[in-house]
């Protein structure tokens, strides 16, 4: 089973990531509010992947995924953005990003990128 840290200031975001994400094969290790705390939880529990949603307080998704990087070179984020980000998503993925979903997402979307990123597709 895939470790998930779902990692988004919005609370009903994170809760549907979550249902999403029980329906495939992934535990939901951990949840972060913002980017340090994403950071943090990130060490603490070692997740599989990340999903990440790039406007946050405190430090934003970039930031989180340029830190997390930095930690663990090989770490694998899915960055989560509104449509209207794609100049922040082209940093996130400059950043380290592995992948993106854009918001409003398909549950189907979300549990194939995490699979493909996973899988190194």
């Amino acid at each position: 089973m895939n470790r998930v840290l779902i990692v988004d200031d919005a609370s009903v975001v994170r809760l549907l990531i979550k249902k999403v994400l029980k329906q495939g094969d992934f535990e939901i290790v951990g949840e972060a509010v913002n980017g340090v705390d994403a950071l943090a939880k990130y060490k603490e529990l070692k997740p599989d992947i990340v999903t990440m949603d790039i406007t946050m307080p405190e430090a934003d998704g970039i930031q989180a995924t340029k830190d997390i990087i930095a930690f663990d070179p090989n770490a694998k984020i899915v960055m989560l953005s509104g449509i209207d980000q794609k100049e922040m998503l082209w940093q996130a993925i400059k950043a380290g990003a592995s992948s993106y979903i854009v918001k409003p997402f398909e549950n189907d979307r979300i549990l194939s990128t995490l699979h493909d990123v996973i899988n190194g597709k």
